[in-house]
């Protein structure tokens, strides 16, 4: 992988990667539109929607009807992995910060942008990570035998009227399990990972050979690596996160599970996943409707704490 991660604009360019997402696509690129999206103006970013050899490839009418910055680029034939997809996308960006979400069924919280943005100021070399939620009472990986699926969800999101205040997400949401731990324990990966372009290019994006479908641990393995940087300072976006609709995907439906996806992560690394230890810098706020949340995640803390 010898092309740089190089971008120079002074804004922030946001990379979803997508995969036979019809249903939710609309939603997250809803989510991170300039009229959803709080603090920031259209100038300010850009989407770059990576459409990863979908059978019905992403519909360009959904794009064009987008208010703001965005591109699309669609890999056809396609690994099955999002890796290689979610490396093209960096190798776009047009701006010197640089997001991704690997996971194009993820719905954003209404100042994902804006708080990236201010959190890439409070550290010369900033590794900003931001907690990840499930739709629903319970985790997706549990969802066919909890009942739940994308009608029970549709009538959710619904009724909850997430579109004039997105933060109403908090209220339906479970921590994902890689989040499990709240937003004061370390997490297993970033749902939403935002770094300088040089720290890509550093990191050399995400490792290909990471090859299951739905790429198994290759998030966690990028999480993992960039906060190993040298110089690398984490910062937790507080109040912010991307919630997970349910969609099928190849570890939430469990057509892969942990040790499958872990015995991969071995034979790439020569050793298991751990969450990172860095002690976390945290920027932002919580709403009234992550409260609750933050009272979770204080509990989580102290019983850790209480050993």
């Amino acid at each position: 992988m010898t092309e740089a991660f190089r971008s120079p604009g002074s804004g922030v360019s946001v990379v979803v990667v997508v995969h036979n997402m019809a249903r939710e696509l609309p939603r997250t690129l809803r989510t991170l539109s300039p009229s959803y999206q709080q603090g920031v103006e259209a100038d300010d970013y850009e989407i770059i929607v990576v459409d990863n050899g979908s059978t019905q490839p992403v519909d360009p009418d959904l794009v064009a009807t987008f208010e703001g910055n965005i591109r699309l680029i669609r890999l056809d034939p396609a690994p099955s992995s999002p890796a290689l997809a979610a490396n093209t996308g960096i190798r776009a960006a047009a701006h010197r910060l640089v997001g991704l979400i690997i996971d194009g069924a993820r719905m954003a919280s209404p100042g994902l942008v804006a708080h990236a943005r201010q959190a890439a100021l409070v550290a010369p070399r900033p590794v900003i990570a931001t907690a990840g939620w499930h739709l629903g009472s319970v985790r997706h990986m549990d969802a066919a035998a909890a009942g739940y699926d994308q009608t029970v969800e549709d009538q959710l999101l619904h009724d909850i009227g997430w579109e004039a205040d997105g933060y109403r997400l908090f209220e339906i949401a479970t921590f994902a399990a890689s989040s499990g731990r709240g937003w004061f324990g370390p997490m297993g990966e970033s749902s939403a990972l935002f770094l300088p372009a040089d720290l890509w290019t550093e990191l050399k994006g995400l490792d290909e050979r990471f090859s299951l479908p739905g790429g198994g641990l290759v998030n966690h393995d990028l999480y993992q690596r960039a906060c190993g940087l040298a110089g690398a300072e984490l910062v937790v976006i507080l109040g912010e996160g991307t919630f997970h609709q349910v969609h099928g995907g190849a570890a939430t439906s469990r057509r892969f599970g942990w040790k499958e996806m872990h015995d991969q992560f071995v034979s790439v690394r020569g050793h298991g996943s751990v969450p990172p230890p860095n002690t976390p810098i945290y920027v932002g706020s919580v709403p009234i409707p992550a409260l609750t949340h933050l009272a979770e995640s204080v509990r989580l803390a102290i019983a850790r704490a209480s050993g």
